[in-house]
């Protein structure tokens, strides 16, 4: 996955995409956290439990596309900008069975508006990974709109 090389607008990237993920009640709910924050790149992991299944025991897709993250847009956006999905089409390839499952989202490309992303979730068992969705998403900078910042 090629990414853009870029320096975070807002120094205080890092502090600023934990307090945002903190406030999603669905990451609480699904029991994500965040393994890793660095500019363009972001990692969310999810702890395989029945109470996130779908029928035939798997790690449902919904929880999948969930911690696909948009975080990594974020962390290259300035201060009091918020972000938002405007289009994402997710590839299920391999059942999501595991101990884990981890998502890393890069960013591909940012700009002034819109910045694209893509995400490789992995689920984990004793150590090992194997790839179980892509992800790619555009992210849209949303600056001046009541109640939306991050």
């Amino acid at each position: 996955m090629a990414v853009t090389a870029t320096a975070p607008k807002d120094p205080a990237f890092q502090t600023r995409v934990e307090a945002s993920f903190a406030k999603q009640g669905l990451m609480r709910t699904l029991g994500a956290y965040i393994l890793r924050i660095s500019p363009g790149a972001v990692d969310i992991a999810l702890p395989a439990n029945p109470s996130i299944s779908q029928q035939h025991g798997f790690v449902h897709a919904g929880a999948v596309a969930a911690i696909a993250t948009g975080y990594a847009a974020l962390s290259l956006m300035p201060a009091r900008v918020g972000v938002l999905t405007t289009e994402f089409k997710i590839n299920l390839v391999a059942p999501a069975i595991g101990e884990r499952i981890v998502a890393r989202g890069r960013v591909v490309k940012t700009g002034r508006t819109l910045t694209v992303t893509q995400t490789e979730v992995v689920a984990e068992t004793a150590g090992e990974e194997k790839l179980v969705a892509l992800l790619t998403a555009t992210m849209m900078a949303i600056e001046d709109r009541d109640g939306i910042t991050d």
